[in-house]
């Protein structure tokens, strides 16, 4: 562990909580689309998604989309405070947001490359 510590493998040492256990039984993806591609308005955006507790992981995507999100919240009503907020902090083109009905797999385990066995 020391090692890959050391190695930059292991970037931080975390405790997986249940996250209806703390109130936030709705996943939401929510998926970005904006009309603005300059560095102010990344900027602007990258502020307002790493500034919201409620948003898990981001990222920014190839294709049709440009980011992703994923959004942690006790429901619908939660996911709209957090939607409006938002939208009130950052221009943005078009939002679509998907609830997860059911999270088949989740896992933060990785496979070393060349290790099969993990």
């Amino acid at each position: 562990m020391k090692k890959l510590k050391q190695q930059g493998v292991i970037r931080h040492e975390v405790a997986l909580c249940d996250p209806e256990a703390l109130g936030l039984g709705a996943c939401f993806f929510v998926l970005i689309q904006t009309s603005e591609h300059d560095a102010a308005w990344q900027q602007q955006f990258l502020s307002a998604v790493r500034s919201r507790s409620e948003v898990m992981e981001a990222h920014r995507l190839a294709g049709d989309v440009d980011y992703i999100l994923k959004v942690r919240v006790a429901d619908a009503k939660a996911y709209d405070q957090f939607y409006q907020s938002l939208i009130a902090d950052v221009k943005i083109f078009k939002v679509t947001a998907l609830l997860s009905m059911e999270e088949v797999k989740y896992d933060t385990a990785m496979t070393i490359a060349g290790d099969a066995a993990g």
